[in-house]
């Protein structure tokens, strides 16, 4: 689409985005991790098990549903599974609410990473990238700053809703938010541009996913992206954990602090959906996760509340363009053609690292009392994404092929 003249539709699917991951990357998993140490409280679980949650449901989901959820996206478009996706999101989150066991505790997870799969980044990546060309980093960025707003938000709402009616019912409402928000939107938007609109792209070359799949290229970008989302998925489901427990923060002051981060998440998401709209992805790529490693450095200086705020700032930035860049730099290197089963591959390892990297800080403070083993593996993850990003190329070269995908 032309950048300087957008459509309804443009609009329509922007905040179709925006709320979707307003309510299921927002509110749900930066919202869960507050409810953490109420849990390890009451449950006497330990931190590896409240953190599991994600690791169970996603090494199920992941390889059974991750390549099936992007092939019935190219086939059929993405709306009917956003909206089952935000049913199942909504539901399992209420059902937190009433857990009493573990095997609840799982269950929920489970139809939680179900759910984000299906009503999550990756719909909601094809959806925008179907509708934009010219001006994608911008509408990327626009509709991930709804996981800014929602992240910033909730640790303030769970903690009023938690103060006045107990976590249990500030999960039940959570739930219900995320609902009532996110899935009218879904219900309304179109899934692909009239025919009249579509004029202005330059038509892409068929490319096969064999192709893609044999490529460097793709295990170079699956490898960046699942390091680096490992990493930064580490931090932020013990944050809560390592500011209450270890650093005896207040609930008020640990609220404070990761809506600080979500917040500057919206720089991050801003700054860097522009700089990919005007430099190269690759290099724009390379600065968020050196951003995401530096910052993680300034946790061994918590004890000085200027770098607790300084690293919140820093991380949120990091934070922010993190999840963006990578649907943006897949659809440069790939097209969109194949984007969402391409994503779907690369989610379900993405998400893989998203369960693995804080069940491993959590077990690694379990183990020592402190979690500074735990940061440090996390830095290590870190810069190994650095590393398989920078042996990416600019844009791949030639994938085309004439047996059509």
């Amino acid at each position: 689409m032309q950048a300087d003249k957008l459509s309804a539709g443009q609009y329509k699917v922007t905040a179709t985005g925006f709320l979707s991951l307003f309510s299921i990357v927002g509110i749900m998993f930066y919202g869960l991790p507050f409810f953490f140490d109420f849990w390890v409280k009451e449950f006497g679980w330990s931190r590896a098990m409240v953190t599991s949650g994600n690791l169970a449901g996603k090494v199920i989901v992941g390889p059974l549903f991750g390549f099936a959820a992007g092939w019935f996206i190219d086939r059929f478009g993405p709306r009917r599974l956003m909206l089952s996706g935000i049913l199942m999101v909504g539901l399992a989150v209420m059902g937190l609410g009433i857990m009493q066991s573990t095997w609840q505790f799982y269950i929920f997870y489970f139809l939680i990473a179900l759910g984000y799969m299906c009503g999550g980044p990756l719909p909601n990546q094809v959806l925008i990238s179907r509708w934009f060309s010219t001006a994608r980093g911008k509408a990327m960025g626009i509709a991930y700053l709804g996981i800014g707003v929602g992240g910033m938000l909730v640790p303030h709402i769970a903690r009023w809703l938690n103060q006045e009616a107990g976590w249990r019912m500030a999960l039940t409402v959570l739930g219900g938010i995320i609902i009532v928000v996110a899935f009218p939107m879904a219900w309304f938007v179109k899934e692909n541009p009239d025919e009249k609109t579509e004029t202005h792209q330059t038509p892409e070359p068929k490319v096969s996913l064999s192709s893609v799949v044999k490529s460097k290229s793709f295990y170079l970008l699956a490898i960046g992206s699942m390091c680096s989302i490992g990493a930064v998925a580490g931090v932020s489901q013990n944050l809560k954990l390592f500011l209450s427990l270890d650093m005896q923060y207040s609930q008020g002051q640990a609220a404070s602090i990761m809506s600080l981060v979500l917040g500057s998440s919206i720089i991050g998401r801003l700054l860097m959906g522009w700089l990919a709209d005007r430099f190269a992805k690759k290099h724009v790529m390379l600065l968020i996760y050196a951003i995401v490693s530096l910052s993680i450095l300034l946790l061994y200086s918590s004890t000085t509340p200027t770098a607790i705020y300084v690293f919140a700032v820093l991380f949120g930035i990091g934070l922010g363009g993190d999840y963006m860049i990578i649907p943006l730099m897949a659809a440069e290197l790939f097209g969109v053609k194949v984007m969402g089963r391409v994503m779907g591959l690369i989610l379900t390892v993405d998400g893989l690292a998203e369960a693995f990297g804080p069940i491993m800080a959590g077990a690694l403070r379990d183990r020592t009392g402190s979690y500074a083993m735990g940061f440090t593996a996390l830095i290590v993850l870190s810069v190994v994404g650095c590393i398989a990003v920078a042996l990416l190329p600019g844009k791949q070269k030639d994938l085309s092929t004439k047996t059509g995908y």
